[in-house]
C-alpha cells in the first residue's frame, strides 16, 4: 500500500508548534533559524510534502509557467526551452511547454488554452506578433515575449533584428556576394515579421539580388527546399533565418555534390552549439541564448510576483565567423 501523505498537523504535533507556525517555518517566514531547522527536520523525517493543490488554492498560484514555442523542430528553440525550464525550476516554478509547430492558428489556440488552464504566466516566442488576440490575452495573464515585441506584455526580450540582418548581409556583400537566397520559416500568413521586412530593405540598400523562400526547420523539409534552390537558382550564398534551416542547405549541397563554401556560401542566424561542429563550421549570428534565458526568467518571475512595471530587454547580436562563407574573386 502507498504511504499516506503526512499532514502539517502531524509535523506540528512532532515539534510542539501550531500548524500556522509550522507553515511559516516551512516557508521561512516570521520564525527563528533554529525553529526553521527543527521543523524542516521533522517534516523530512515524517515524509511531509506540501500539497500542491492546497497550496495553489491558498495562494491563488499554480507555480506553472506556460512556455509556448514557435516550433520545436528548430534546435535553437529546443535549447531555449531547456534553459528556461531549468531557470524556472531554480525559482521554484515549473514550465508547461507547448509547440505551435510553426502554425499561427495553432499558436492562438494554445495560448488561449494556457490562459484558461490558469498558468501563473506565459513566455512566448510569437510566430505572428501582429495577431489581434495578443492584447486581450496579455490583459488576462502576465506575458513575456521573446524575439519580437507584443502589445500589452508584462515584459519582453526582443532581438535587434535590424542589426542582426545588417551584420549578415554586409558580411556577405563585403566578401563579394551579390546573388543571395534567403530561407525563412515565416509563412505567407505572417509577412510582417520584423526580420523578414528588414532583410528586403537592407538588400535594396546594399544592392543585393535576393529571393526569399519559406523553408521548415525540420531537416528533411529544409533539405528539399534548399535542393531546389541550389539546383535551379544557383545563388552564390544562402542566408538562413535559423541554423536548423542552414543544416538543410548543408545536406542538399552534399546530395548535389556541391562544396561549401567553394560552390555556395551558407550563413545561419542563431549560433546553435551544433553549428561549430559542422565541416566547415557555420558562420552565423549569435544572440547569446544564456542571456535570453536569464532575462526571460527574471521578467516572468517579477511579473507573476506582481511587479507593476513593464520591462524591455533588447538583445544585441554578434557575428560568429567560421568557414562556411568564401570570398568571391
Amino acid at each position: 500500500m502507498p504511504r499516506k501523505r503526512a499532514t502539517i498537523r502531524e509535523v506540528a504535533q512532532a515539534t510542539g508548534l501550531s500548524p500556522a507556525a509550522v507553515s511559516y517555518a516551512l516557508r521561512g517566514l516570521q520564525v527563528s533559524e533554529e525553529t526553521m531547522e527543527r521543523v524542516r527536520a521533522a517534516a523530512a523525517e515524517l515524509g511531509y510534502e506540501a500539497d500542491p493543490i492546497a497550496r495553489a488554492l491558498a495562494s491563488g498560484r499554480s507555480g506553472m509557467i506556460g512556455l509556448l514555442c514557435g516550433s520545436l523542430e528548430d534546435l535553437w528553440q529546443q535549447s531555449l526551452a531547456v534553459g528556461i525550464s531549468r531557470g524556472l525550476r531554480e525559482k521554484e516554478r515549473y514550465a508547461l511547454i507547448l509547440d505551435a509547430v510553426g502554425d499561427p492558428a495553432r499558436e492562438r489556440i494554445l495560448a488561449q488554452q494556457l490562459r484558461d488552464q490558469r498558468v501563473d504566466g506565459l513566455i512566448v516566442q510569437p510566430i505572428d506578433p501582429a495577431a489581434s488576440f495578443w492584447p486581450e490575452l496579455c490583459e488576462s495573464v502576465p506575458v513575456v515575449a521573446i524575439g519580437d515585441s507584443l502589445v500589452g506584455t508584462a515584459g519582453e526580450v526582443v532581438f535587434d533584428n535590424r542589426r542582426g540582418v545588417t551584420l549578415a548581409l554586409e558580411h556577405l556583400r563585403t566578401l563579394g556576394h551579390r546573388k543571395v537566397a534567403i530561407l525563412t520559416s515565416t509563412r505567407a500568413s505572417t509577412p510582417d515579421r520584423p526580420a523578414d521586412v528588414h532583410v528586403t530593405a537592407e538588400a535594396d540598400r546594399l544592392g543585393l539580388d535576393i529571393e526569399v523562400t519559406t523553408a521548415p526547420h525540420e531537416l528533411a523539409g529544409a533539405t528539399s527546399v534548399a535542393r531546389d534552390i541550389l539546383a535551379a537558382k544557383r545563388p552564390s550564398a544562402v542566408f538562413c533565418f535559423a541554423d536548423s534551416i542552414a543544416y538543410g542547405v548543408y545536406a542538399a549541397a552534399k546530395e548535389l555534390e556541391m562544396s561549401i563554401p567553394r560552390d555556395v556560401s551558407v550563413m545561419g542566424y542563431d549560433d546553435h552549439p551544433m553549428s561549430g561542429l559542422l565541416t566547415p563550421g557555420l558562420t552565423t549570428v549569435d544572440w547569446d541564448i544564456d542571456g535570453i534565458v536569464r532575462a526571460a526568467v527574471r521578467l516572468i518571475a517579477a511579473a507573476t510576483d506582481g511587479a507593476p512595471r513593464r520591462r524591455r530587454v533588447v538583445q544585441a547580436p554578434t557575428l560568429r565567423e567560421r568557414g562556411s562563407v568564401a570570398r568571391l574573386p
